[in-house]
């Protein structure tokens, strides 16, 4: 993988495109969108399409050798044979926005031999930008133009944990977990990459989601800026996710967190799951 200083150009580009795909986002948030769905019941809108075509054409002119996976577009198998993939998510948290509620972010990722190495993530509505590169920073843009760095929080055992899970999609299992680890402070918010940011900014401690519908394009992005912050993210059983499959689905759940927490974590799951003694 080549060096952080090699990605500065794509850096770059990254936030410049989750930046302008995020202020688009929200002029189409000032006024009602219509709806549609796809196949699988996701819900999709013209928000999602518009920001989807500025972001995959910008990437396409920077960077013409490289793959693109995004959620809005068919996968046709190419990115398997390429060694840089850009993986996009134009709306991540479309439920929430069609909502009008806050949960919902843009987010590009970079993978690199099948590593995440770059993310970007917009939150429209505030203006904030997360972004990061592993083996050298990550930091939180705020909408006047700040920038200051981010590191996860120094917690290095689960009391006191504070969690963060999916608003929409919380599964009843993430009550046995939350017994397992004798976590009492919960968040729910809609976006990952919104959760994974709370992480990757020492508001939460730990991300859980047992479930099988994330996308290669929900965590790409948000796992390079955790690890670019300090953190870890895994599948359920403490395995690294894997970007370089046809399936695009995280089919073992997603545990992303503060890093010094995180085996004490997969040990607890695996307990409270019956798969350790």
């Amino acid at each position: 993988m080549p060096s952080p200083a090699d990605l500065s150009r794509e850096l770059a580009v990254a936030r410049r495109l989750a930046r302008q795909a995020a202020d688009l986002v929200r002029r189409f948030a000032e006024q009602p969108v219509a709806v549609k769905y796809k196949d699988g019941g996701e819900p999709v809108t013209e928000a999602d399409l518009a920001a989807n075509a500025l972001i995959v054409s910008g990437l396409a002119q920077e960077f013409a050798g490289d793959a693109i996976l995004s959620e809005e577009l068919p996968d046709d198998g190419s990115r398997l044979a390429k060694p840089r993939v850009w993986m996009v998510d134009p709306i991540d948290g479309t439920r929430d926005f069609i909502r009008g509620q806050p949960g919902y972010v843009v987010m590009i990722g970079l993978c690199l031999d099948g590593q995440p190495a770059l993310g970007a993530v917009a939150h429209p509505i505030t203006g904030t930008l997360w972004s990061g590169v592993v083996g050298q920073a990550a930091w939180r843009d705020q909408s006047d133009g700040t920038r200051v760095p981010v590191r996860t929080s120094a917690l290095a055992e689960p009391r006191g944990v504070r969690i963060v899970v999916s608003q929409s999609r919380r599964s009843p299992q993430i009550d046995v977990f939350r017994r397992a680890l004798g976590v009492t402070d919960e968040m729910t918010v809609g976006s990952v990459g919104m959760k994974v940011a709370l992480v990757c900014q020492g508001e939460r401690d730990l991300y859980l989601y047992p479930g099988e519908q994330t996308k290669l394009w929900d965590t790409c992005g948000p796992e390079a800026i955790l690890i670019a912050a300090g953190g870890r993210m895994t599948d359920m059983d403490g395995h690294p996710l894997v970007y370089t499959k046809a399936d695009l689905n995280n089919r073992n759940g997603v545990v992303a967190s503060n890093g010094p927490l995180h085996e004490h974590v997969i040990q607890a799951l695996a307990v409270a799951r019956g798969k350790s003694a």
